[in-house]
């Protein structure tokens, strides 16, 4: 049996003067599964979370959250969604275990919060006032209010952003617990390898539409090049390999000893290789296989860099 749809965008448009800046965009996110939405600056993406999260209405279009309209429905989707902003939503004067506690008093059923506290590394700042924490600890703090009540929906904008590694790993296994437990996340993120990492589901934003989405395996092998390399002894004359390789394979010697194959790697070629080298009496020293990562898919697809 099948998921339900936790967040329905159809045919979103969202207008600022003469700027259109989501242009019938659709999207779906299925319960119980972590979604990353990517798209260089500009593309729209965090308007239409703006819109999912009920801060901006639509122009055209239809959006549902877990079944309601957020912007018709917000009283009644707020205990059930919890939202991490980028910046801002903390009161500046309050201090981080205070606001905290106060954010679990809102709902029935919140989070334990000394252990939350504890897990995200904000027992040293717990009294200190939000204006005076590091971005990492305010970060933390935000995401801390997003999920201590429970939410059966989170919105989640950058939450490594300015984290160290260990307060990022800390992170990644709080998004994969509120997963577990069935919670669905919907993830945005400049860090490629926190989307592949995380997500269940990826969809790249860019003028204003979804322009690819599916799982990160499916797009980092959907009608891509792969690279396989091999070393030897340098010099070998790969004219003949090349001849029982599929036709829109390249094979080059980069370096002295150093050979390099793009195409489509697959067990049929990997045999191929081997088998020619054995037939040509090289012994490679290594064989590896790289594959595209999600970073090259999107660069494929949007041509731009994310940038922070």
């Amino acid at each position: 049996m099948r998921n339900a749809a936790a967040v329905e965008v159809a045919g979103l448009v969202k207008r600022y003067g003469e700027k259109t800046a989501v242009d019938g965009l659709d999207l779906t996110v299925t319960e119980h599964t972590v979604t990353a939405v990517l798209g260089p600056n500009g593309a729209g993406k965090t308007t239409t979370i703006e819109t999912c999260e009920g801060y901006r209405s639509p122009d055209e279009g239809t959006v549902r959250v877990l079944g309601l309209d957020p912007v018709a429905d917000a009283a009644r989707l707020r205990p059930r969604v919890g939202v991490m902003l980028q910046s801002g939503g903390v009161y500046s004067g309050a201090r981080a275990e205070e606001m905290l506690r106060h954010m679990a008093s809102l709902y029935a059923h919140p989070l334990d919060v000394p252990a939350l506290v504890e897990r995200l590394g904000l027992g040293s700042c717990g009294r200190t006032p939000y204006r005076r924490l590091s971005g990492g600890q305010q970060q933390r703090l935000a995401l801390a209010t997003a999920v201590v009540g429970r939410p059966e929906l989170v919105f989640l904008d950058e939450p490594t952003a300015g984290l160290d590694p260990q307060a990022r790993r800390a992170t990644w296994d709080l998004v994969r617990e509120l997963r577990a437990d069935g919670v669905t996340v919907v993830l945005t993120t400049h860090y490629m390898d926190e989307a592949e990492e995380l997500a269940d589901h990826v969809a790249v934003v860019d003028g204003g539409r979804v322009i690819e989405q599916g799982s990160p395996d499916a797009l980092c092998r959907g009608g891509a090049e792969n690279t396989l390399r091999f070393t030897g002894r340098p010099g070998l004359d790969l004219s003949s390999l090349l001849k029982a390789l599929p036709p829109d394979t390249d094979a080059a010697e980069i370096a002295p000893g150093g050979y390099r194959l793009t195409g489509t790697v697959d067990p049929q070629m990997l045999a191929t290789v081997t088998s020619w080298c054995a037939q040509h009496g090289v012994m490679p020293d290594r064989i590896s296989v790289e594959r595209r990562t999600l970073e090259d898919v999107f660069l494929e697809l949007t041509g731009k860099e994310l940038r922070s």
